[in-house]
């Protein structure tokens, strides 16, 4: 299977576009929110060929685009993930998520305990306490939502992911600022992100210490709010000393061999 190819697939009534990798047992990879299924591209590359990697574009994000219904609730994201590997043919994974991705997955791991053989938290969110990126600010700026429906600067992405990164990071280039923008600035995209901002996400955060699933914590050091490997029964933590919000890619090597060693042997 190549790795860059984008299939598709209908889920809720959405186009689901994913790219998919390796042959093997199935492993889960959700970008975080802003991003898409680049966001782990270099971390699939390095993952086993023993595994079969599959990244899908969130919905209201990448080239999968707004939900219908405009639901934007984390837990509706882990029911519709839920069916999209169901469509896949795929009962039960390992799911690694980045932020927004790493809520979904932990949710799904409360909600499909049975389908979720391992989890993989890579500065996730979750906890009250976790601080807002700009964006999302600005997204619930009410005197800006109109605006951002509409239109969002190149100069905003860019500040965006230059805010998301660790300081000493040089990834953010011209080459990326280009292709979060461009599919940033796909049909419904900024609208569909300014509805994620605004969704009144139920706290779930007590329930966390009920995750049965072995876990494995991966964390930047400078990221606040997370209290993963305190709460959930079992948990393993790696912290990356220089690493910003988005770790799959600032350091992909680091990200892929520590889900590597934590798979089971049997997806090694």
């Amino acid at each position: 299977m190549k790795t860059n190819e984008i299939r598709v697939v209908s889920v809720d009534g959405l186009r689901v576009h994913y790219a998919r990798s390796g042959r093997g047992p199935a492993v889960l990879l959700l970008h975080g929110s802003g991003s898409s299924l680049e966001g782990f591209e270099r971390v699939a590359e390095l993952l086993p060929a023993s595994c079969d990697v599959i990244r899908p574009d969130l919905p209201g994000f990448g080239r999968t685009g707004p939900r219908p219904d405009r639901d934007y609730r984390v837990r509706t994201y882990a029911a519709t993930i839920a069916r999209f590997m169901t469509a896949l043919e795929l009962p039960r994974f390992v799911v690694a998520g980045n932020s927004l991705g790493g809520n979904i997955a932990w949710n799904l791991a409360l909600d499909a305990p049975e389908r979720v053989d391992g989890l993989v938290l890579v500065n996730a969110t979750g906890y009250p306490e976790k601080t807002l990126p700009a964006g999302l600010r600005l997204a619930r700026n009410p005197l800006l939502r109109p605006v951002l429906r509409r239109w969002l600067p190149r100069g905003a992405t860019e500040r965006g992911l230059r805010d998301a990164v660790g300081p000493g990071s040089t990834i953010v280039d011209d080459a990326m600022v280009d292709r979060v923008h461009a599919l940033t600035g796909l049909p419904g995209n900024r609208s569909a992100f300014v509805d994620f901002a605004n969704t009144d996400q139920p706290d779930r955060s007590g329930e966390i210490r009920r995750i049965s699933a072995p876990t494995l914590v991966l964390r930047s050091a400078g990221v606040d709010g997370q209290h993963f490997a305190r709460d959930i029964p079992g948990a393993r933590e790696r912290v990356h000393p220089e690493g910003g919000h988005l770790l799959p890619e600032e350091d992909p090597e680091w990200v892929a061999a520590a889900i590597a060693e934590f798979l089971p042997e049997e997806r090694r």
